[in-house]
């Protein structure tokens, strides 16, 4: 038995939205044997752009049953049934969240009939509801109601049904994963996904790029897109206009942090938010207190003022000027390392020469001050990071020229390099930005990294 669904709601996703009507056709596998329809009163306010798409007012829903009062009904109803819907994920996802609210247990299997269309009756120009009927003669009567709209997807069920029963028995079996999958996206392509470090690409219907991740299993990441009930406003739309998935491999997770920031400057794709606003940056800045004293001070990167040092955590910067003071014994008051009326607390356990209580002089204070400073940048050098390559035969290579980003490539594993020069014509260029400066800054330190250092 079959349960055809169709819902209207406040807005696109479960998360915020609620349900303001509910349809739902029963289908015997031959034909339609029972069918229950209700208005829902939201409990929340209707947005016009809604109410003009749909016709459902917020006086039509305020006498309406809330969903409480019809949740036993609806369960009744679906209970033991498949559950199809036109982009089942969608529907399947209020249903479910509404039910369990009120206590309500709801797993049922689902079949979507977008993704069935797709496999039966491939080449048409469009599988929305609207014009896929349209195509196959399907008449629609209260488009954008859900009683219309349940109505017309159980008469495609049933045209489904009888062109390739095979097909959707498959359909519906639980580890199918069929219904998880974006509506649009093609499945043969989902299956052909890697399991290996690399960049991806979310494809809209017209080709345009719409997101870009990095992960290192890039089929693990990508499932993890479509998993669950999409509470997220931002996963529920990528997921609906998702047509294609495309990829890049990189070896591993560095090399695919690298591209991913690269291509999100370059594409500028609409559902990646983080990179698209500049992240503060910290440094650190060299004053003259009115004794005569010289000292350091954290803060954010302020535009007109020199900087002795930048860096993309104020954890970073307090880590590194830390290390200065134990160095070269320095107050950690005069560094901004520590707030306090009066000396340091070094001072008090005697680790301090005395700068803060004046007991050192001017002149021997701001010599040590100025070794530390001339420590802060040393002549920037030329280093190549390796790690592993796409396959077991190849390594990655990501050049810093000067101090700078150049780019990043793949070697063969039977080639050695010994000048720079050498690598330049392996390695793509790349322009760098604050993110890639940030993920060489933390991942080049790391013990497991293998730096090549060039003269």
């Amino acid at each position: 038995m079959y349960a055809i669904v169709d819902i209207e709601t406040t807005g696109g996703f479960a998360g915020r939205n609620r349900i303001t009507e509910v349809a739902i056709y029963v289908h015997d596998g031959e034909k339609i044997i029972d069918s229950y329809e209700t208005l829902v009163n939201p409990e929340q306010n209707i947005p016009t752009y809604i109410t003009g798409l749909t016709g459902i007012s917020q006086d039509l829903v305020d006498t309406a049953p809330k969903f409480k009062e019809v949740a036993g009904d609806i369960h009744r109803i679906l209970e033991n049934k498949v559950f199809v819907a036109h982009n089942v994920h969608f529907d399947y996802s209020f249903i479910k969240r509404e039910l369990e609210n009120h206590n309500y247990s709801f797993n049922p299997k689902k079949v979507c009939t977008v993704r069935l269309s797709r496999e039966i009756i491939p080449g048409l120009r469009s599988y929305g509801l609207g014009k896929l009927c349209e195509q196959l003669n399907i008449p629609i009567e209260n488009r954008h109601r859900a009683g219309g709209d349940a109505k017309a997807t159980a008469t495609l069920f049933g045209m489904l049904l009888k062109k390739n029963p095979g097909f959707i028995e498959y359909a519906i079996k639980r580890n199918s994963g069929e219904t998880k999958l974006p509506p649009n996206l093609p499945k043969a392509e989902y299956e052909d996904l890697p399991e290996l470090a690399g960049v991806y690409y979310f494809l809209d219907a017209h080709g345009e790029v719409i997101y870009v991740g990095k992960a290192k299993n890039i089929k693990k990441r990508i499932t993890s897109h479509f998993s669950g009930t999409s509470k997220n406003r931002r996963n529920q739309y990528i997921r609906n206009e998702i047509h294609h998935i495309d990829y890049e491999l990189t070896g591993n997770e560095l090399v695919a942090l690298l591209l991913e920031s690269s291509e999100i400057k370059r594409l500028w794709p609409k559902y990646n938010r983080a990179q698209k606003f500049r992240a503060n940056q910290w440094a650190i800045y060299l004053y003259e207190d009115r004794d005569g004293y010289l000292r350091f001070n954290i803060s954010k990167f302020t535009k007109g003022l020199k900087p002795e040092a930048i860096f993309y955590s104020h954890a970073d910067a307090w880590q590194f000027l830390l290390e200065k003071v134990k160095t070269f014994e320095l107050c950690p008051k005069f560094c901004g390392i520590q707030k306090s009326n009066g000396p340091c607390f070094d001072f008090k356990y005697g680790q301090c020469l005395g700068a803060c209580d004046h007991q050192e002089s001017v002149e021997d204070y701001n010599n040590r001050l100025l070794e530390a400073l001339a420590t802060f940048n040393p002549k920037e050098k030329s280093f190549a990071i390796m790690g592993e390559g796409r396959h077991e035969e190849e390594q990655s290579v990501i050049l810093i020229e000067n101090g700078t980003y150049y780019g990043f490539g793949f070697l063969e594993n039977d080639l050695s390099v010994s000048h720079i020069d050498e690598l330049r014509n392996i390695v793509t260029p790349y322009k760098t930005t604050s993110e890639i400066d940030q993920y060489i800054q933390s991942h080049s330190n790391r013990p497991e990294v293998q730096v090549v250092e060039f003269d």
